[in-house]
């Protein structure tokens, strides 16, 4: 499977999931049911941004298009889930842009201390602490669990059964609840066959904004 068919299934299980959060009641069977089928999207969507940054040619263009879609996308995050500007939580591309610098900066940090172990993993383990405490204040989407399952799939970049285990340690505790139904998006990113597929790049930043402001339209002015 290519990149281009992983976004697929991380797009369609995101739109579930939000149609679940938007529309239906919450604590129903369907409720949980949408929401769980949505919890395969964010370590897809992980996977990919690390997958990213190893292929792209310009780390720095790949965070700043990370950042400008995080702020086009709040207004129509906050309007989807809270019909007002909410200063509580934050859209899931804040997420993804501290998860990229993050690798951007711990993979400086190897470059520069190529052989002092301790010293790379004294200052990397610094650096998740702060941005996991940056994505708690900030209150992003899936707050400082995101930073680690980035951080995860970074460090156990190429073995399965370690990323595996990575989303049932992160997304297996109380916090995480439902969350622990994202190991099963695993199936999906074995069949990864390292191809990017048809290339419709901006296709997918867009599809984010673009549907929330939708689901806001329909609950607003056709569900009443």
């Amino acid at each position: 499977m290519s990149s281009f068919g992983l976004k697929l299934i991380a797009i369609i299980t995101m739109l579930i999931d939000h149609i679940g959060a938007v529309f239906i009641t919450p604590n129903t069977t369907s409720y949980l049911i949408f929401r769980s089928i949505g919890r395969l999207a964010f370590p897809i969507f992980v996977f990919l941004l690390v997958e990213g940054f190893h292929h792209t040619r310009d780390a720095k263009k790949y965070l700043t298009r990370l950042g400008i879609f995080a702020l086009l996308s709040e207004i129509p995050f906050d309007l989807a889930f809270y019909g007002e500007f909410h200063m509580g939580h934050q859209n899931i591309f804040f997420t993804l842009f501290l998860g990229l610098l993050l690798i951007m900066l711990m993979k400086e940090v190897e470059i520069k201390f190529p052989k002092n172990v301790v010293v790379i993993n004294l200052i990397n383990a610094l650096l998740v602490i702060g941005f996991s405490i940056v994505a708690f204040l900030l209150k992003t989407d899936y707050n400082f669990l995101g930073i680690l399952l980035i951080t995860a799939f970074y460090l156990f970049r190429g073995s399965k059964v370690l990323l595996v285990l990575s989303i049932l340690l992160i997304f297996g505790t109380p916090i995480g609840s439902i969350s622990i139904l994202a190991t099963l998006s695993m199936v999906f990113i074995a069949l990864y066959n390292g191809e990017k597929g048809k290339s419709m790049k901006y296709f997918f930043y867009i599809f984010y904004p673009a549907h929330l402001l939708i689901l806001f339209l329909i609950s607003k002015y056709v569900i009443m």
